[in-house]
């Protein structure tokens, strides 16, 4: 029959192209048509309406399963980059966030406004805070070893204690009316401006580097 040897002869992808499989269907129907009996043509064409309609539902269902894969695969979905469970952290409001003692090593805050944002104690190793505004935020007692800082606003910000340690602030980072007692900028490349207005306020020393703020900006 037309229907047995298209079935055996047909090489099906897992997602078919419906608009290719409707196609190929009729011009088989046709040939069917043609080549056949009046009997065999009719019973070939019901045969084949079936196939065809098996194909479209078919079709249909492994798509909508595609796109529920990645609709419901976190490992698919984009976070926004760190290990802050699934939130993201990064591009989003987050003033007045109490992100307290939490662990965030590398975590994505780039262009998030995270004014009044509570970071003290908080493990920030490698986190950027690219373009990103901490205004009045706390980073009291913080490891900030490595977080990136360009372009970000940390006015009035709690840097007590907190080690910054080979962190980045290029650009028009702002340190202006931060609190940076015991604060440790070792290796951090401060613009000259910069320097000067923190070297107005520095005193205390670091309680886990052991090192003292003056010296690590180097200040004169």
């Amino acid at each position: 029959m037309a229907a047995l040897n298209f079935s055996r002869s047909s090489n099906l992808s897992p997602l078919p192209n419906l608009t290719t499989s409707a196609s190929l269907c009729r011009q088989y129907q046709f040939r069917s048509f043609i080549s056949c009996s009046a009997s065999q043509g009719a019973q070939n064409r019901s045969n084949l309406s079936s196939l065809c309609d098996s194909f479209s539902k078919a079709s249909v269902l492994a798509l909508v399963s595609a796109s529920l894969v990645f609709s419901v695969n976190p490992a698919l979905a984009f976070k926004g980059g760190g290990p802050y469970g699934a939130e993201v952290t990064r591009g989003q409001d987050l003033s007045g966030k109490d992100f307290s003692g939490k662990t965030l090593i590398k975590q994505d805050f780039k262009t998030s406004i995270l004014r009044q944002a509570n970071f003290k104690g908080a493990k920030l190793l490698g986190a950027s805070f690219f373009d990103a505004d901490l205004t009045g935020a706390d980073l009291s007692d913080a490891d900030l070893r490595g977080a990136d800082f360009s372009l970000a606003n940390v006015t009035k910000v709690n840097l007590s204690n907190a080690n910054l340690e080979g962190a980045l602030t290029t650009g028009n980072t702002s340190f202006k009316g931060s609190i940076i007692t015991g604060a440790d900028f070792t290796d951090v490349p401060l613009r000259d401006d910069q320097r000067q207005l923190l070297c107005k306020v520095a005193d205390g020393t670091n309680p886990v580097t052991g090192n003292e703020t003056r010296e690590t900006l180097l200040c004169k």
